[in-house]
Parts: structure tokens; C-alpha cells; sequence
């Protein structure tokens, strides 16, 4: 693949990729009342998590499709005389929001199976309090293009705990209960750290590796969509279950 086409590939994929969260999250907010009373709490979360989601990617998706326009992913416009990395901000933004994002699929996971947190549930909220630490030291350079190493693997790291931590105990207790949804929900996550983790370590010697990305986030979309027709459309399905049962009666 050429460059030209490895960036115009990019840059499609960024702005559908774009479209599509955005709209997962409108048609979750508008679309709230359709889901079972019962599941509203999970469905909630599962929104919130997708809104930040949504909001560090419209930094870090957004950014680099800006970067490319302005001439490239080194480009630093001056912001009142300060110069400043599109890509570099970018990337702060969804390592964040991605942070804040796996604190709530652990609270899903508690909602959604009646759990409490103990010694394991603290651990991975510790690994998130950590992340967030080291992401503030200066050694992480947010205004590098390619992330520096060691500190790319420092700093995911505990995000990989967070997240692997999370997807375990939502596939265990999902197989456990016979939902289909969430253990699909946790497979995906699975299938998304598949992807990541080669790019963590390997796209500072092989930039191409970047391209892991893609299924990366297809995987994120896919647990949306999964939530989406679990929570909202099975609820109102139950919905008009439940009023044609109603009429039936009266008539």
C-alpha cells in the first residue's frame, strides 16, 4: 500500500468511524425510554462510557484527519504563541477518556450481575488511578507523533489490567448466567487488546503496525452494537410484548 493510500485510508476510516459513535450515543440518549426498567442503570453506563469514548476520539481520531489537512501529523499550529501537536493532544484526550471508559465497564459489570467490589474489583480501580498518575509526568512526551518507549508500555500497562481485568469477569460471569450479550461484550474487549497490544510494542520499529487500530476500534463499535440491540432493541421488543399481552386481555 502507498503512503497516499495508507493515508486517505485513515483518514475515511477516522471520519465514518466518527459518525458512527456519534450516532451510537444520539440513538442511546433519545432512545433511553425503550430500554427495560430493569436495565437502565446498565444501559446508562454503557452511555456515559460511549459519550467520553466518543469525546477523547473526536480528540484523537479528529485531530489527525486536522493534522493531514493542515500538512502532515507533525503539523503544531501556534495557539496563543504556544505551539501545540494536534496528534500529541489528540492522544492525551482518548488516554483519558479511554481510562474513564473501563472504570465504567466495571461498574457495568457490577450493576449488570449484582456484584460488590472486593480485593480484585480495587486492584483494577488502583491500576486506573495509577495510569492516570503516570500519564502526568513529562517522560510521556504527548507531543511526540510515535509514542516513546519505555513510557508507552509504562503507561498502558495498567490500562491493560483495567481493561483485561474488566473482560474477565464479564465473560466469566456472563457464560455463568447464559448471557449472550455481555459474553459477546467481553469478547470483544478481548478481541480489542488483541489488537493493541502488538501496537503498544511494535509500532516504534514498524510504524504499519498502526493499522491494528482499525480492527481495534471496529471491535468497540461492535460491543456498542452489541449493547445497543442487548439492552435497547430487546427492550422494546419486550415493550410491545408486554402492551399487546395487555390489550389481549381487555379484549
Amino acid at each position: 500500500m502507498s503512503e497516499s493510500m495508507r493515508v486517505w485510508t485513515e483518514i475515511s476510516f477516522n471520519v465514518a468511524y466518527l459518525i458512527v459513535v456519534w450516532w451510537m450515543v444520539a440513538l442511546m440518549t433519545v432512545r433511553m425510554d425503550a430500554v427495560a426498567p430493569d436495565d437502565r442503570r446498565v444501559a446508562k453506563r454503557i452511555l456515559w462510557a460511549f459519550a467520553l469514548l466518543a469525546i477523547g476520539d473526536a480528540g484523537h481520531v479528529g485531530f489527525r484527519v486536522l493534522a493531514y489537512a493542515l500538512g502532515g501529523l507533525e503539523a503544531t499550529p501556534v495557539v496563543l504563541g504556544t505551539p501545540l501537536s494536534l496528534v500529541g493532544l489528540g492522544a492525551l484526550a482518548t488516554a483519558v477518556t479511554v481510562t474513564f471508559f473501563y472504570v465504567l465497564v466495571l461498574d457495568v459489570w457490577r450493576v449488570r450481575f449484582h456484584r460488590r467490589y472486593g480485593w480484585f474489583e480495587y486492584l483494577l480501580l488502583t491500576a486506573a488511578s495509577v495510569r492516570l498518575l503516570v500519564m502526568m509526568l513529562p517522560q510521556n512526551a504527548w507531543d511526540s507523533v510515535v509514542p516513546p518507549q519505555p513510557w508507552s508500555t509504562i503507561r498502558n500497562i495498567p490500562l491493560m489490567v483495567l481493561g483485561l481485568g474488566a473482560a474477565y469477569l464479564i465473560v466469566r460471569d456472563a457464560r455463568a448466567a447464559h448471557d449472550r450479550t455481555f459474553t459477546w461484550i467481553g469478547a470483544m474487549i478481548l478481541v480489542s487488546y488483541a489488537c493493541y497490544t502488538p501496537v503498544i510494542f511494535f509500532v516504534q520499529q514498524n510504524p504499519l503496525v498502526g493499522m491494528l487500530m482499525i480492527p481495534k476500534t471496529l471491535a468497540y463499535v461492535a460491543i456498542a452494537l452489541l449493547a445497543y440491540q442487548g439492552l435497547w432493541r430487546s427492550g422494546e421488543a419486550r415493550v410491545a410484548r408486554r402492551d399487546f399481552a395487555e390489550r389481549s386481555v381487555r379484549f
